[in-house]
């Protein structure tokens, strides 16, 4: 049985960790008011932006745009990871990050040579352990996102599709969904997919919107698919960030709770062991006495 000293240390310690974990919980909530209020802003723009943007592909022909070509034969492909830089969020990161692994085995699988374009330092490090080629990283962004450092990733991977250096591009990152719904999610970037089902107006319950464009669609979409790139990404940043911060707030409040449970637990085991102590003592004295009177 330990002694009294090093149970009542343990006890010390495990108090001071919940003081940090609780601390932690508390600048994760107040972060992720701020996180949660600009993706749900941005959210309905960028969706909106992809609805337009389907329907005005729609229209034209797939040579119209570089950014719309499908290639036949694909060789090569960019994946955009987006994760926190920081840990401490649970298995956040880890559900990205085998996500992101996952897609790009498939593509390898299919004679695809795969390259990482990583925003966060935990999808940087796990790429480079996996051993994929790194087109690009940014390692401590995550804390003060922009729409400069999407649109910074965008022209990397856009240049990359028109040069033919890439055949496809995905983006990787978590999406926000509630407090304790945070899943990845892999969207293709480049060339432009079609709605899928459930996002087409028809499907989802709106009236269908006929837009009228001007000037002629070719003209729009050369503005517009760079901009579309950009937006997504932004997009992935904003989410991947309200994501990390719930993330974080869940996980230290589950250390909060698990401090709570082991300080019962030793204090239990600090009243054993003092008692024991006392019986022994006792059961010394008593002993001493009866020595004496025999």
């Amino acid at each position: 049985m330990p002694s009294l000293k090093d149970v009542k240390m343990k006890i010390v310690g495990v108090g001071k960790t919940k003081q940090i974990t609780k601390a932690m919980n508390m600048v994760a909530s107040a972060k992720l008011r701020g996180a949660q209020a600009r993706i749900e802003r941005f959210r309905p723009y960028a969706a909106k932006y992809r609805q337009v943007l389907a329907d005005l592909t729609g229209k034209v022909e797939e040579n119209a745009h570089p950014l719309l070509a499908e290639r036949e034969e694909k060789k090569s492909c960019a994946i955009v990871m987006v994760t926190s830089d920081r840990g401490l969020c649970g298995s956040f990161n880890g559900n990205i990050i085998t996500r992101a692994l996952g897609l790009a085995r498939e593509k390898a699988s299919a004679g695809m040579a795969v390259s990482f374009a990583c925003i966060g330092r935990k999808g940087r490090d796990a790429a480079r352990k996996a051993g994929y080629a790194m087109l690009t990283s940014y390692a401590d962004r995550m804390g003060s996102i922009d729409f400069a450092l999407a649109g910074s990733v965008a022209a990397e991977v856009i240049q990359g599709y028109e040069t033919l250096t890439f055949d496809e591009v995905w983006l990787v990152h978590g999406e926000f969904v509630s407090m304790g719904h945070q899943p990845p999610r892999a969207l293709r970037l480049l060339p432009l997919k079609a709605p899928e089902a459930g996002e087409t107006p028809q499907e989802s319950g709106e009236a269908r919107c006929e837009y009228v464009y001007e000037p002629r669609e070719e003209k729009l979409l050369a503005e517009l698919l760079p901009r579309y790139v950009r937006v997504q990404i932004y997009r992935g940043l904003l989410d991947t960030s309200a994501s990390e911060h719930a993330a974080r707030m869940a996980a230290m409040d589950n250390a909060t709770r698990n401090c709570n449970e082991l300080i019962n637990s030793l204090t239990l085991l600090y009243n054993k062991t003092r008692q024991a102590s006392i019986t022994s003592e006792l059961i010394d004295i008593v002993g001493g006495a009866e020595a004496l009177n025999g």
